[in-house]
Parts: C-alpha cells; structure tokens; sequence
C-alpha cells in the first residue's frame, strides 16, 4: 500500500493509534453525523486543506471527517510536546493524510513541518495559535495565491490575527472558531479546567486538596480552572490586569491578588493568559521552596524562562516525566512542568473527546461554510455563522438524551412585537 507522503516516528504504531482514536470516536457522537454528512455531500471535494492543530485522537477524528468531505489535508502539529506518534501514524497509514509531526520534534524541525504543509498551496488554513498563518504572511506570501480562508480556533490565535487586521497585514478571511459559545463554555471553561488539573496531577502526583493554586488570568480558561481547582479542595488565589475579570472573581468567592503578593504563597501557580511574561523574575525569586509552575496558555512565554534558568545553579531534567527541577542559589527548588509549554497536552492528553466533539464540530462545519462562500468573503476576522453554534448545541443534547422547549407561536409573537 502506498502512503500519502508524511513525516512522522514510526508508522509501526499505527494500529494502536486507530485504537485510540476509535476510543476517542465513542465521545465524539456529534462529529460522527457530521462526518456521515460529509461523506454524502462532499462539501470540500477539490479543497487542499494546510492544518496546524495538536496531533491527538480528537484532531484525527476531525481530520476523518474533513477527508471524508473530500478534502486533500496536510497535517503540522502547533506543539511538540502534544503529538502522538501512534495518532501520528494511524493518520498516515490508516487515514491516507498526510502528517509531519513527531513528539518532542526541536524548534528548526517544528518550522520546517509548518512550511512543508504551505508548500501544498492550500486553499484553506486551519490554525491553532496562528503560526501557520504567521509564517505564511511573514515568508511565504507567495504561497496564499490561491488561499480561499481559513479557521483559528485559539484565544491567542485570535488576538494574533486581530492585530494582523489592525495592522492591515491580514490577507486571508479567518474565522474566529474560538468565539463561539460552545467553544468558550465547553472546550475552554470545562476542558482547559479538567485537563490542567490532569496534566498537573500526573506530572507531579501532587495532592490538590489544601494547597493554595495561583490562577494567572480570569478569562473562560481561568475561569474553568478556578472551578475545578476549587471544586478538588483548593485555596485558589486569583491574579488579573482586567477590573471587570477581576471583579468577577472577587463576586465568586476567590481571594484576588497582585501576582506579588500571589506568588510567595502559591504551592502551584498556573498561567493561562495569552500573554508574556505573567511570571516574572521578580515573582520567581520569592516561590517557595517546591513551588510547582505550569502553563495551560497557548505558548511558552508566560513564563520567564530565560529568567528562572538564569537564577538556578542546577537544573534536574525530568525528576518526574514532564516536572524539571530549578535548583535556585539559597537551595530553594522549583518544578517547571512541560518546559512552560501546554501543560494539559504536554503531561496529559487534552481535553476530553466529548469536549472535543462541540469545538470540531462547530470547526469542521464551519469549513464547509467556507469551502461554498469563501470566495465572496473579504479579509478579516469573521464570526462563525450563528446557525452552525446552535445546531451543534442541538445534535450534543440529542446525543445526550436531553429534551428542549420550543417557543410557542404566541411566544415568538410576543418577542418580535414592541407594542404588546
């Protein structure tokens, strides 16, 4: 059999990663009736699709889905740390996509697989923090001739390419996926929250329950985290620039603090921002002794890391799996977990596929959108079509069991009409 051309570990694997994402599949009973009307309709027949997503089963379920639409897909993993070499594989040689992605790749061998994938001249882009967009407006621009559009479906992503459109540099329409509401409530309340704690649990297997965790940022994502944190017997401390986000933490019960006056208490501190250097030096020369640092936002800067290499006089790579141990002068220790990079994909597997199932429904129906009207659409960052967030609500509750009243004719009277 030949395999479509790829990169990836070892194609050995590829039976057990169609274990895994046919285990994922079980979660994903909205993707599944999309995929099924992908295969009927072929809405993306002729469409090369460039991808940059993490290589998880959950990604490969979306991918399948894609394919089955009749879309030609090249694969790039948007972190090192998060790929699957088995999921990897089974896409190569179960699944006929291409991928290049292998876990724990270096930066040079990340960026050479982001250029690989634009070298198939897409005519749609699916972004997970904006790099393949990035790179293809920075050095490539040549490559999006024929690029009709594409899908971000990250915070950061979005703020990327908001500023790309201040700047009048953005050339393609991108879809904001991650502004929906079943993005934000789900996949960034409930799957960022659970996942942390599961990646920061299995890095360090470290007890939850009466220690204090510092919460850097109070959007959906922080938001999820405090509640979980909290719910598994946490001191949760918040830190935020924003009044409002931080108001509303106050409202719901967390101490609020300057990240000064946050980090000396903090057992574990958790930055999920979407901006730089959120721990500083100064906050890292007054952690305590077996204070546990992670990141659950999108890249590694939020933490100084150049900073907390600079003031260590060991560092001890992998005390545990995915934990490194920063030695400091007066013998204090710091456990960096997943070298600042996503620490729920990096220590852990993601969100749960049934979180999953919302976010790449939504994303793989928005495609389709694309695919039939991005010839019609100009440059800039777009809402998903308020429909496709609604019918994906509807299918999941389906899928659950779970009825829904439907307004009356008198109802729906009553709303449209100023004069009752």
């Amino acid at each position: 059999m030949a395999f479509p051309d790829s990169d990836v570990a070892d194609l050995g694997l590829a039976q057990a990663g169609v274990r895994r994402v046919e285990w994922a599949e079980r979660a994903m009973p909205v993707l599944r009736k999309v995929h099924d009307r992908f295969a009927a309709d072929r809405p993306m027949a002729g469409m090369r699709v460039a991808a940059c997503m993490h290589v998880t089963a959950e990604t490969a379920n979306l991918l399948r889905a894609l394919s089955g639409g009749g879309a030609e897909i090249a694969l790039a993993a948007s972190n090192p740390l998060s790929t699957q070499d088995d999921t990897a594989a089974a896409l190569v040689a179960e699944y006929g996509i291409s991928v290049y992605a292998r876990a724990g790749i270096d930066p040079a061998s990340y960026d050479r697989n982001l250029a690989t994938v634009l070298e198939r001249r897409p005519h749609l882009l699916l972004d997970d923090g904006c790099d393949l967009v990035n790179l293809a407006h920075m050095e490539r621009p040549e490559l999006l001739d024929e690029a009709l559009g594409g899908c971000e479906q990250t915070t950061t992503g979005v703020i990327r390419l908001r500023r790309m459109r201040a700047d009048g540099a953005l050339k393609l329409p991108m879809v904001a996926v991650n502004d929906t509401a079943t993005k934000r409530m789900f996949d960034n309340r409930y799957g960022t929250g659970q996942s942390t704690l599961d990646g920061i649990m299995r890095a360090t297997n470290a007890m939850i329950a009466g220690r204090t965790v510092v919460v850097a940022g109070f959007g959906y994502c922080g938001r999820g985290l405090a509640e979980r944190a909290r719910g598994m017997g946490a001191r949760v401390v918040v830190t935020e620039v924003d009044p409002v986000k931080a108001l509303d933490a106050v409202m719901q019960g967390y101490t609020v603090l300057p990240m000064d006056e946050a980090a000396p208490i903090g057992d574990v501190l958790v930055t999920v921002t979407g901006n730089r250097d959120v721990v500083r030096a100064e906050h890292l020369a007054s952690l305590k002794d077996g204070a546990v640092l992670a990141n659950s936002g999108h890249f590694d800067v939020e933490i100084d890391l150049p900073a907390l290499e600079a003031m260590s006089v060991d560092i001890r790579r992998e005390v545990r799996p995915q934990a490194d141990e920063y030695v400091l002068a007066d013998g204090r220790r710091i456990v960096l977990l997943a070298e600042g990079r996503l620490v729920n994909l990096g220590a852990a597997e993601g969100h749960p596929a049934a979180v999953m199932d919302m976010s790449f429904s939504v994303q793989a129906l928005t495609v389709a959108w694309l695919a039939r009207n991005a010839a019609d659409l100009q440059p800039g960052v777009l809402e998903v079509p308020g429909g496709i967030d609604t019918e994906v609500a509807r299918l999941e509750l389906e899928a659950l069991g779970v009825g829904v009243d439907r307004l009356t004719p008198e109802q729906e009277d009553y709303l449209n009409s100023w004069q009752e």
